[in-house]
This record gives structure tokens, sequence and C-alpha cells, in this order.
């Protein structure tokens, strides 16, 4: 047997070992890498300001922390403690204040009227309610482990940013590819995951803020109601419709008409108009310039589609594992092209000089 034959046979039993391993941090371990490539634009940003690798790579992680991090733990605590308190009676008295909207629709809606209707007959409250305490239960049962996953992700990020520059040079020289191959694979990877993520956090934070600061002054708890707006913001279309129609609609049904005008309208022509239109594309496009050098432009309907897919196959960090992969693929291909385009070129050439 030839050596290297042994040596291939070796390291794919020692892989298969070492997959059993470190099997329970294989998946904090990806996210966090992938978060660092998506982040390694900002990273260098911050370390060319900062000597101190050991100050970049805390100002990362505790900047992850604080833009991500908290605000999911938010919200599930914040829905484990309202799922226990619910007040069985005030659902059945909003039920029965929409079915009595229903009933006393005019008859020119009639077509609507009998929709409604058979939607309704079939709501049973107390079993929602029971469904809605066996999802709480579920919550809590999972939020130690999610943490546990949090607190890891949060290790291995900032393990990948403080050893950010061996850890890649080590890579590209493992990689069977010429160097300037393995530079322009990781640089495209890392620029198109840094403008998904970016525009991610952008969309999010600006659209959830504003929405978050308005609904606070109707007494509604505007941290929690701004990031589930942010999380909406994603969806390509309706977005923030997912949030602020229901609240005008409650607000609508408790009597409160003019507090649900003002919200619809808030939430039109402030979020949706001026924001996102207006506003977003210039946070993006200042943090593409100042960060991102060679900004890429990812259709938001794929990354959707993403983010969705990674949900239901890889449980809650399927939501940065899904787009990551889908980029990546992104920049595989590009990088094809490029070399695709270089080697007619080339060819092109030698046969003209050969002629």
């Amino acid at each position: 047997m030839r050596p290297q034959y042994f040596l291939v046979a070796l390291a794919i039993v020692t892989i298969f070992f070492m997959f059993e391993l470190f099997g329970p941090f294989l998946k904090p371990m990806i996210v966090a890498l992938l978060l660092a490539v998506a982040t390694n634009s900002l990273n260098v940003y911050i370390s060319n300001r900062i000597p101190s690798n050991f100050i970049s790579s805390l100002i990362m992680t505790i900047f992850l922390t604080a833009i991500f991090f908290v605000p999911v733990l938010y919200c599930i605590f914040s829905f484990a403690t309202l799922i226990n308190k619910i007040d069985q009676n005030a659902l059945i008295n909003i039920f029965n204040v929409v079915q009595e909207w229903v009933e006393n629709m005019p008859n020119d809606l009639l077509f609507v009227k009998e929709h409604l209707m058979e939607i309704l007959n079939k709501v049973d409250i107390p079993e929602f309610i029971q469904s809605l305490l066996s999802f709480g239960a579920y919550l809590g049962k999972n939020s130690a482990q999610f943490i546990i996953d949090m607190v890891m992700i949060l290790i291995f990020y900032f393990f990948y940013n403080f050893y950010g520059k061996q850890l890649s040079h080590y890579l590209k020289d493992a990689l069977p590819l010429k160097k300037e191959d393995s530079n322009a694979l990781f640089h495209e990877s890392s620029n198109v995951m840094s403008v998904v993520l970016y525009s991610i956090l952008a969309t999010a934070v600006l659209e959830g803020f504003l929405f978050g600061i308005f609904v606070s002054f109707f007494g509604y708890d505007g941290i929690l109601l701004g990031v589930l707006y942010g999380f909406a913001s994603l969806i390509p279309v309706i977005g923030g419709m997912v949030m602020w129609l229901p609240v005008a609609i409650y607000e609508g049904f408790t009597g409160s008409t003019g507090y649900a005008v003002a919200i619809a309208l808030y939430s039109i022509i402030v979020i949706s108009i001026i924001a996102d239109t207006f506003i977003k594309p210039v946070i993006i496009k200042y943090i593409n310039q100042r960060v991102v050098k060679t900004p890429s432009d990812v259709n938001e309907i794929l990354i959707f589609f993403a983010i969705v897919a990674g949900l239901s196959t890889f449980g809650f960090w399927g939501m940065i594992i899904g787009p990551a992969m889908v980029t990546f693929f992104i920049s595989l291909v590009q990088l094809l092209k490029k070399y695709s385009d270089n080697f007619y070129t080339n060819d092109y050439h030698s046969k003209t000089d050969k002629s």
C-alpha cells in the first residue's frame, strides 16, 4: 500500500471520530464560523482602528450579542411570560366582539361574511388557549438549550475573530487551489455574506426601532413588538404589515379607532414609504461603501426563501445557516463565471497569437 493511500484512509477514520467527538458543538461552531465570515469586513475595519486584537474581537462579540442575541432572548422570555398570563375571559370577550362585528356586516358583503363566519365557527377558544400553554411550556423547556447554544456560538465567534488571520491563512494553504484562487473564494464568500447580513440587520434594526418607539406610546411593549417587526420586515412585499395590521385591528375592535388609524398611517407612511424606500438604501449604501469594498446585490426574495428553508431544516439557527449557504453558493458561481471568462479570454488570445 502506498503511504498516501494509508494517510488518506487514516484521515477519513480520524475525521469520523472527530465528528463523533465534537458532534454536540458542530452547529454552534458552524453558525459562529458563518457569522465570523459574514462580519469579517467589519472586523477588519475595527481592527485597523484598534491595535489590540483581543479588544477588537471582544467588541465584535459584544456587538453581535447586543444586536442579535439579546433581542431574541427578550422575545423568548416575553412570550413565555405572556402566554402564562393569558386571560381566558378576555380572549372570549374579544372573540365575541369579532363574531358580533361579522354578524352585523352589511348584506352587500355577504360572500365575505359567510366565509368569516365559517372560519369563526371552527375556532375553539379553550383548545386555542391549551395550545398556547403547550407552546409556552415548549419555549420554557427549550430556552435553556438555546441559551447554551448562544453562549457556545459567542465563545466560538470570539475565537474565530481572535485567530481569524491564522485560521484563514491555514485554510487557504490547505485548500487544493492556487493562493490567488483561495483568496478570491474567501473574498467573494465574505463579501456576499456581509452584504446579506448587513442588509438584514439594517432593515430589522431601523424598521423595528421606528415601530417599537411609536407603539410604546400606546401602552404596548415597544421592545417586543419592535423586535418582532424587525423579523417581519424580512418578508418581501407584505413585510411589517404582518405586525402593524393585527395591532391596528385590535385597537379598532377595542373602540380606539383613532389609535388604529394612527398606527396604520404611521406604519405605511413613515416606515414602509420613508424608511424602507428612502432611508434604508442610504444606510446600506453607506455600510457597503465604508465596510464592504465591493458591494454585491442579492435578491431579497431569494434570501427570504433561504431563511424559511433554513428554519424548516435546521431550526432557529437555520435563519443564519440558510442565507449563508445560498450566498456561499452564489459566490462560488460568481467565482466560476470569472474564471470561465478568463479561460475563454486566454484561449482566444492564444489562438490569435498562433494565427
